[in-house]
Order: structure tokens, then C-alpha cells, then sequence
């Protein structure tokens, strides 16, 4: 534990509340491609993972884990790959728009992140939102100069669960592999860091997972990065 040197964190559900940021933007987008048929939106929500019973997304689905072409890919699925790029482009765009100005803060994560980077670790973010989208939530937290990179599915061959926001961040850095802990919600998270061989996966209760769906991947799963700075003392 005391060889970590650098975290990357995702940042829906585990930087910033997914259901309170994302939720109403889904629904738009929803409405959009139904045409304005409110139940036609409700069966593509559905199918993307709103579960409108518990009123959250469901772990691991599409919205809570996959990017803006995978819901594109799944809710428009005759497109022709020009109108397909174009449509992905105007999700990229208004998403980054919306997404970024009105992100909800997670409790307790400015003051973790402060100390986290008080203590000389290096920090990125590795999303499954544009890289865009990403870089500007981060200003609009105030939080973008603690942050080395903000990697979006649009920044690397292959987004999550791919390990290649890994090596990416490595090259940048320096580091090993090793010497990162990968922060997530999402199996989807931990999957990477599995995969890119980081040293430490942290699985947290902020987001979409669960207990259940986290923790046979995760080494520890923590409430919310706000419990990650006392983790990592107790451990080193």
C-alpha cells in the first residue's frame, strides 16, 4: 500500500452524484429520440437501466456504465454510421454542456481530494463520458488543477473496462501500473483496473453498485471516497 503513488478516480458516482446529475439529462434524451412519447422514453430508459421502481439506475447497465455510443448504438439501432457519428457527436456536445454545468458534488469529496493531493498523489480521472465533459466538470468543481488528466472514452482506442485509460496515465505519469489505485462505482471500474494491473481496486457505494456487485473485484469497498484518505493511512 505504501507503494501507491497516483489514484484515478471515474467521475459519475463516484466524483459527483449520478442519479441527482444525470437522471433529468437521460430523460431529455430519452424524450428526444421517442420523439416527444413519454412512454416510449420510459421503455428506453428502461432498457438503457432506469430502474423507475427504485428511481436509480441499475448497476453495470448502459447509462450508469457504458459511453454516449453505446446508448446511441442502442437506442438508434438502423442508423448508418454517418447520421450514427453525427447523432454521438450532439450527445457528446450537449452532454459535456449539461452534465458540467449542474454536476452535484458527492459529500465529503472536495476535502478528500484536497487531501489526497496534499500528499503528493497523483491524480486523474478515467471516465466513460467524453473527455470533455470530464475536463469541465472538473472546473466547475473546482477541483481541475489537483488533476494530471481527464481521460474520456473519446481519449484513448478503447474506453472501459479496457485497460488503456491505465497505460495512458502511466505514460503520463511515469508510474507502473502498480503503483495506481483505481477508484469506481462500476464493475465496469474495477474490471479496468483489473486489467491494467493497477496495485489497489476500490469499489464505493456512492453510485450505481453494490456491495454485491463490487466486491469480487475489488479489494475494499469504502462508503464513498470521503473514507479513502484515513483507508489509505491506516494501510500504509
Amino acid at each position: 500500500m505504501a507503494d501507491i503513488k497516483g489514484i484515478l478516480f471515474d467521475k459519475d458516482g463516484t466524483l459527483v452524484d449520478f442519479h441527482a446529475t444525470w437522471f433529468a439529462i437521460g430523460d431529455i434524451l430519452a424524450l428526444r429520440a421517442a420523439n416527444g412519447d413519454r412512454e416510449q422514453a420510459n421503455d428506453l430508459l428502461d432498457v438503457a437501466g432506469f430502474d423507475f421502481e427504485a428511481h436509480r439506475f441499475r448497476p453495470d447497465s448502459i447509462f450508469a456504465a457504458g459511453t454516449n455510443a453505446d446508448i446511441v448504438a442502442l437506442w438508434y439501432p438502423h442508423l448508418a454510421n454517418g447520421p450514427r457519428q453525427a447523432l454521438i457527436d450532439e450527445f457528446d456536445r450537449f452532454t459535456t454542456e449539461e452534465g458540467a454545468a449542474k454536476p452535484v458534488v458527492l459529500a465529503g469529496c472536495i476535502d478528500a481530494l484536497k487531501s489526497l493531493h496534499a500528499t503528493g498523489l497523483r491524480l486523474g480521472v478515467a471516465t466513460n463520458d467524453s473527455t470533455g465533459g470530464a475536463e469541465r466538470t472538473l472546473l466547475a468543481l473546482g477541483v481541475a488543477q489537483m488533476f494530471d488528466a481527464a481521460y474520456g472514452y473519446d481519449a484513448v482506442a478503447n474506453p472501459k473496462p479496457a485497460p488503456d485509460t491505465v497505460y495512458a496515465f502511466c505514460d503520463l505519469t511515469g508510474l507502473k501500473p502498480t503503483q495506481l489505485a483505481m477508484v469506481g462505482d462500476n464493475r465496469h471500474d474495477l474490471e479496468m483496473a483489473r486489467a491494467g494491473g493497477v496495485g489497489l481496486a476500490v469499489g464505493v457505494l456512492s453510485g450505481t453498485g453494490t456491495r454485491d456487485s463490487l466486491s469480487q473485484l475489488a479489494d475494499v469497498v469504502l462508503d464513498s471516497i470521503a473514507d479513502l484518505p484515513g483507508y489509505l493511512a491506516a494501510q500504509a
